[in-house]
């Protein structure tokens, strides 16, 4: 493994917080194969420019703030970048209780406004669904919708 590759990774993770197998792609990208990977991700986490409980509580932190992503989508998400079960756990831990309650109500309010003049069947089905597709446990969505239908005069 050459010092410049592994120099490009240092950049590559110094940059923005990185999952392993993000750092395995870029290592692939750069023509290191097999056992050099294996030795520069190493060389990375003992230098502490990768670290994957780090990135899921920056991503999970990130997501949630920038796009009001719900646990289920961000879980998904980890998930999918190969985290381990631990460190997404850990990650989910970095949205505050209230913050995601409040996020969820103030969601579910705004789809349901933006949705008036519909049947309030098919109002209140597209407000779950898009809920539901924004990351939120149906059972939280449920709840905050029937606040939102309840307290309207």
């Amino acid at each position: 493994m050459t010092t410049a590759a592994l120099q490009k990774l240092r950049h590559y993770c110094a940059y923005q917080e990185r999952c392993h197998s993000e750092v395995h792609h870029k290592c692939r990208e750069l023509g290191l194969r097999g056992e050099e990977i294996d030795q520069a991700i190493a060389e990375l986490i003992a230098d502490n420019f990768l670290n994957e409980e780090r990135f899921a509580k920056a991503f999970a932190g990130g997501k949630f703030r920038t796009k009001q992503w719900g646990r289920r989508k961000i879980t998904m998400e980890l998930q999918q970048r190969q985290v381990s079960p631990y460190c997404i756990k850990k990650g989910l831990q970095e949205i505050d209780a209230d913050d995601y309650r409040e996020t969820l109500e103030r969601q579910a309010a705004k789809k349901y406004a933006s949705l008036e003049g519909e049947h309030p069947l098919k109002q209140k089905l597209k407000t779950i669904q898009y809920l539901v597709q924004k990351g939120f446990e149906p059972e939280l969505a449920q709840a905050a919708l029937e606040q939102i239908v309840n307290d309207q005069p």
